[in-house]
C-alpha cells in the first residue's frame, strides 16, 4: 500500500476508533493512532490470537477497517490508561 493510501486510510481507522471511544484527537493523531492500532490489531488478532482475516488489518476491506478500528480503539485505551490522552 502507498504512503498517501495508508495516510487516507489510517485516518479513516482512526476517526472511526474516536468516535467509538468518544475521543477528541484532531486530524494529525487519528492518522498516527490509525496506521499504529492498524499494526496493533494485526499483531494481536492475526499473530497471537490466529484469526486469519486480522492480517488484512489497515487494507482498505470491511475485516481490515474492522480489524484496523478495534487495534486503534485498544490503543486509544492503553494510552488513556498511561494517561497520555484524555
Amino acid at each position: 500500500m502507498g504512503w498517501i493510501a495508508a495516510i487516507i486510510v489510517g485516518a479513516l481507522i482512526g476517526w472511526i476508533a474516536e468516535k467509538v471511544m468518544k475521543s477528541d484527537m484532531g486530524l494529525f493523531m487519528n492518522i498516527v493512532v490509525g496506521i499504529i492500532g492498524s499494526s496493533l490489531g494485526r499483531w494481536i488478532f492475526g499473530d497471537l490470537l490466529g484469526i486469519g482475516s486480522a492480517h488484512a488489518a489497515g487494507e482498505f476491506s470491511l475485516a481490515g477497517l474492522g480489524f484496523g478500528v478495534a487495534g486503534a480503539a485498544i490503543l486509544i485505551f492503553i494510552l488513556r490508561f498511561l494517561k497520555i490522552m484524555k
